[in-house]
């Protein structure tokens, strides 16, 4: 018997996926028996197995079968609260979320009908520009530059463009701490300048944090949301300070938000998961985490200088790269005419897995681009990986 024609039963929204091509690299590729500099996994190292095999035996002590039920949409209550703590906020502007991921899609679903504009960097998350497509939004990159001026009239002239389409633009999505995937940080006084020019234009700022805490060197600056809790929409994850398995994250915003999340969530998963969270919850008021944390920093800080000093060693004149000051990526740039996208078969063939940068630009520019990760492989994989991706470019270029 033939099969239906699907098509026509497809919605509209659809046609807006688009697959990830890192996930594409997963399904097709065994990661441990290549270099890949691909992923943004967290080094399994990182994970306090012991640790947290005591903190599942407390939670069933303690919650017994109420661990395994269903729970609140927002989240079990000490995981709220020790979140809260931890950020300096009150509870009732915590909503627990199955992963940051989530967070952002809920966030999207909540506030964006179809051709709306969301205002975010260029290069962005992959992720988010998926979510994005997904609800048919309108996307507009803006390009970092150094010159704080010249920074803000991007900024303004993209929004004036908006403005004379007779569009609205609903929020600016950033990664403020060490951007997926160019590794960069804003400064404060960009940050503050954001945050002027959403309050002077009407829109919100989605703030996605995930890799915060993962600073190597020099000095954390003043969240986004922390300037205007009122306007701003921060997410938390536990994926790269905890364990990425328990698909954990948080959003922190005002209370009249939250709750059309909230009821945004009830249709999605009802709960995030139960057990899960009380595990993150007992992790975290141990004050496990933070030790786990620390161990975690002084992992990725060694493994982030190895690579900066392989690249410098061996990577062919007229290459550049960013200088993360944490995260989990660098971005390097090859001169105009690399195509990246058409060398990666290339390389993959050859064992070596990158991410070219146009995945990540929503205008499909940085072809000359590509996304490092270095938190996932051992040094001795990582070393191995350079020395084999610098010889293929010396080749290419």
């Amino acid at each position: 018997m033939a099969n239906p024609d699907y098509a026509p039963m497809f919605s509209k929204d659809v046609g807006n996926f688009f697959r990830s091509p890192v996930r594409e690299i997963f399904k097709k590729v065994d990661l441990n028996a290549i270099y890949s500099f691909a992923g943004g996994y967290p080094s399994a190292e990182t994970f306090p197995l012991e640790d947290i095999r005591q903190c599942m035996s407390l939670v069933i002590d303690k919650w017994g079968g109420q661990a395994f039920q269903y729970g609140a949409t927002q989240g079990v209550t000490v995981l709220r609260e020790a979140v809260a703590r931890r950020c300096g906020v009150t509870p009732d502007r915590v909503q627990i979320t199955s992963s940051s991921q989530q967070g952002i899609d809920v966030c999207t679903r909540v506030l964006v009908d179809p051709g709306d504009v969301v205002l975010t960097s260029n290069p962005s998350y992959l992720g988010a520009l998926q979510s994005f497509c997904s609800y048919r939004a309108d996307i507009r990159g803006v390009a970092h530059v150094a010159d704080l001026q010249a920074y803000r009239q991007a900024f303004e002239t993209a929004i004036d463009k908006v403005v004379s389409e007779g569009k609205k633009i609903k929020f600016l999505y950033m990664i403020p701490d060490f951007q997926n995937p160019s590794g960069e940080t804003l400064g404060l006084a960009e940050r503050m300048m954001l945050v002027e020019l959403a309050r002077k234009h009407g829109f919100l700022i989605v703030e996605d944090s995930p890799y915060r805490e993962l600073r190597y060197e020099g000095e954390p600056v003043a969240s986004m949301y922390s300037l205007d809790p009122e306007r701003v929409i921060h997410l938390g994850s536990f994926s790269k300070i905890f364990a990425p398995g328990f698909r954990l994250g948080w959003i922190l915003a005002n209370p009249e938000i939250l709750d059309k999340i909230y009821v945004c969530k009830q249709s999605l998963d009802l709960c995030p998961p139960v057990f899960d969270q009380y595990v993150a919850a007992e992790f975290l008021d141990s004050g496990k985490l933070d030790k786990n944390l620390a161990k975690t920093i002084a992992l990725y800080k060694s493994k982030r200088d190895l690579l900066l000093s392989l690249l410098e060693k061996y990577m062919p004149q007229g290459i550049s790269w960013t200088h993360p000051e944490g995260g989990l990526f660098l971005f390097l740039t090859m001169p105009e005419g690399f195509d990246s996208v058409k060398f990666y078969d290339k390389a993959l063939s050859a064992g070596v897995a990158y991410v070219a940068g146009s995945f990540f630009h929503p205008d499909g520019s940085g072809l000359n681009t590509m996304r490092m990760n270095f938190s996932f492989m051992s040094p001795e994989k990582i070393t191995a990986g350079v020395k084999l991706l610098a010889e293929l470019l010396r080749s290419e270029l």
